[in-house]
């Protein structure tokens, strides 16, 4: 074993030492192609080392390439303009400076091929390296432009390198969101971030019309991924921050102003959100929805129609679309009726049941706040969560009782479900009518919080004690929901388990230490488990 060991660390140094090698020989290719054009045909070794199957040799040659064509770049050595191929420039009459220029952008063109290719390596860090080598590039050409542009408008950005660098990053086949958010510090930068958007926009509206709007769920991550990452500036005195400086006032730059920001962000969201997405997106989406994207939108009613279709999704997705609408119908003024019978509909015994359970019940109380909301309405969903209460487990019949005696507390008028005269020698019909989805038709308010009553012979004592309350005058101060919403039936055990602990009741002559373990009966014989 030990010379197998030995040949290996030796290989393992011979591939180290050979690494350290070809970056010294990369580097000082660089500095002869720089020194002297005699040596241009050098390039087609750093191309060729760009190729290898080599973690390291690629990292360097793609830092060797940084190197030289940022610095022809500086230099004004790459042609500008309209680039002619190769045999027309052998063959046309160029001179020589300008064939060489010719020469050096047709590589340069290469190399930023290869790059754009290493983004879908299986080699983390070549992506991470290529990437690293574009953003480069293009804060190269930001500053020293190859082609013709638009100045009154787009002004010296490198729109087209950054569109392809944003479709290699949305792939169909890969999943990029490491490398995305390798990513992001690029998107810090205003100008980047613009036109990143706008090529978000471009590749899903592509992409999703040849695919005929089919789910893409690889592909849909990591658009969700990108777009996600970018963070928005609240005041158009935020953008400072370019990539490239530009020399003249740049007041008419689209990039500069904030209200071309919304407008490119909210087609951007429109522009993905109109497709079908994968049920697990939905999720993703609505919970980012309130803070991160409805507030940079300029007509952020617009999302109705993606909330309405979210909501028919079903379960915890329903419920978070209904958090979007909420904030719609507050803060944009929407009018929309039908939000709290969807809201009622919501309710049945699977919300008790679900990890979304306290969130289900912090927005339900937050959308039930208001005290202008019709008796009626309050009245049925208090009646509608009693009933559900009969067959709901302990920890969130604890969440359950508050919130109702919280509802009654806003609104005095539903303190006839609790003193509604009645006979107690004769049974009454319940006039409630549960399977009635609408709340104005359900007949709550001629009903009675009769559930809570038997609650009061709950099995748990906690829940029993706060059953009973409902006897007494309600107080005036809200119950916290806070301190239950979380609570777990292992929380629960554990408080029941401390309050026995400190007692000491004889059940037994013998005190049993394990299971079916005791003296000398049939159990003990048979079935010890020692």
């Amino acid at each position: 074993m030990a010379p197998a060991k030995r040949r290996n660390v030796s290989s393992a140094k011979t591939a180290e030492q050979s690494a350290k090698t070809a970056k010294i020989d990369l580097t000082r290719k660089v500095e002869s192609i720089l020194k002297s054009r005699k040596h241009a045909n050098d390039i087609f070794d750093i191309l060729e080392f760009l190729q290898s199957d080599k973690e390291k040799d690629v990292v360097s040659a793609v830092n060797a390439c940084s190197t030289l064509f940022c610095t022809l770049l500086e230099r004004k050595e790459l042609f500008v303009g309209k680039l002619p191929a190769e045999e027309e420039a052998l063959s046309g009459g160029y001179s020589a400076e300008e064939k060489y220029r010719i020469f050096m952008r047709h590589r340069y063109h290469s190399c930023v091929e290869m790059l754009l290719e290493h983004l879908s390596s299986e080699v983390h860090g070549i992506k991470e390296s290529a990437l690293c080598g574009l953003m480069k590039f293009a804060a190269g050409e930001g500053q020293h432009p190859l082609e013709d542009l638009d100045w009154s408008e787009h002004y010296s950005f490198p729109r087209e390198l950054i569109q392809a660098l944003v479709d290699r990053l949305l792939s169909k086949t890969t999943d990029n969101s490491l490398l995305i958010s390798r990513f992001q510090e690029s998107l810090e930068l205003e100008d980047v971030r613009y036109y990143v958007m706008s090529s978000i926009r471009e590749n899903v509206g592509k992409v999703m019309d040849k695919n005929k709007g089919a789910v893409l769920p690889i592909y849909q991550n990591n658009v969700f991924a990108l777009m996600s990452n970018i963070s928005m500036p609240s005041q158009e005195s935020e953008l400072s921050n370019f990539m490239v400086k530009q020399e003249a006032k740049h007041e008419d730059w689209k990039a500069a102003k904030l209200n071309e920001h919304k407008r490119v962000f909210e087609k951007m969201w429109l522009g993905f959100l109109k497709y079908k997405l994968p049920s697990t997106m939905y999720k993703k989406v609505l919970v980012i929805l309130h803070d991160s994207i409805l507030p940079h939108m300029s007509k952020p009613t617009l999302m109705i129609d993606f909330l309405t279709a979210a909501y028919e999704v079903g379960g915890a997705i329903s419920l978070l679309a209904l958090n979007g609408l909420f904030v719609l119908i507050h803060q944009h003024n929407l009018d929309y009726p039908d939000f709290y019978k969807k809201l009622y509909n919501l309710l049945d015994p699977s919300v008790f049941h679900v990890k979304y359970r306290a969130r289900f019940f912090h927005l339900a109380n937050l959308f039930l706040s208001s005290s202008h909301l019709p008796v009626y309405l309050v009245a049925a969903f208090a009646k509608r969560l009693a009933r559900l209460a009969l067959t709901a487990p302990p920890t969130a019949l604890l969440i359950v009782l508050p919130f109702i005696y919280n509802l009654i507390r806003r609104h005095p008028s539903c303190r006839v479900l609790i003193h509604k005269p009645s006979t107690e020698d004769e049974p009454l019909e319940d006039p409630y009518v549960m399977d009635e989805e609408d709340p104005v038709q359900c007949c709550a308010l001629d009903s009675s919080l009769w559930e809570i009553k038997t609650l009061q012979k709950h099995y748990h004592p906690d829940v029993a004690k706060a059953a009973l309350l409902i006897n007494t005058p309600l107080s005036e101060q809200e119950d916290d929901l806070s301190e239950v919403l979380e609570i777990t039936a292992y929380e629960l055990m554990e408080k029941d388990l401390n309050k026995t602990q400190s007692k000491s009741i004889p059940l037994e002559f013998e005190t049993a230490t394990q299971l079916l373990k005791g003296g000398g009966g049939v159990l003990g014989q048979h079935f010890c488990l020692d």
